[in-house]
């Protein structure tokens, strides 16, 4: 059985064709290995159950499988505070895109001081901008992905879009 189309929109590049070096480059930014990428993968994977989006979970988890990372830890993001599967570097970077995507409570800002503290504690400062270029990258795609609604994919080789 084929997978319907569910694809709102055709593929946003080929009428603002810059995107692709939009994209290009930030992925070149996020590239720089300061921050291992099944990191940023976790976080993206963590990215995509928030604002609830198939395409970004599903390409995040094939990222992850692509890279060896168990079903166990994959399937843990959505609840990764209790479980055993994250070090504590991976639990602050969690933490900081949840603070990021999330409302916060009234009268509280997103990324409270501690929390900073706790990420910076685990990653220097390339490393720390490096992971907030990260987010603000998912942020960038969860745009398209969301308002575009492309087809759930598990490589980006694969096709989107209709």
């Amino acid at each position: 059985m084929t997978n319907p189309s569910i694809s709102r929109m055709p593929n946003p590049a080929e009428f603002v064709p810059e995107l692709a070096d939009v994209s290009a480059a930030l992925f070149r930014a996020t590239g720089n290995r300061s921050v291992p990428r099944t990191t940023m993968s976790l976080v993206h994977l963590r990215a995509g159950h928030i604002v609830g989006n198939t395409y970004l979970t599903i390409l995040n988890t094939g990222f992850l499988r692509k890279a060896g990372v168990s079903e166990e830890r994959i399937t843990a993001v959505s609840s990764w505070q209790d479980a055993p599967y994250f070090s504590e570097a991976e639990r602050a970077a969690l933490a900081l895109v949840e603070a990021t995507l999330q409302p916060a409570p009234r009268g509280e800002e997103r990324v409270s001081d501690e929390l900073y503290a706790e990420v910076a504690k685990h990653y220097d400062e390339k490393a720390m901008a490096t992971l907030t270029i990260a987010i603000g990258q998912i942020n960038f795609f969860v745009a398209l992905a969301v308002i575009g609604k492309p087809q759930p994919v598990s490589s980006l080789a694969a096709g989107q879009w209709d």
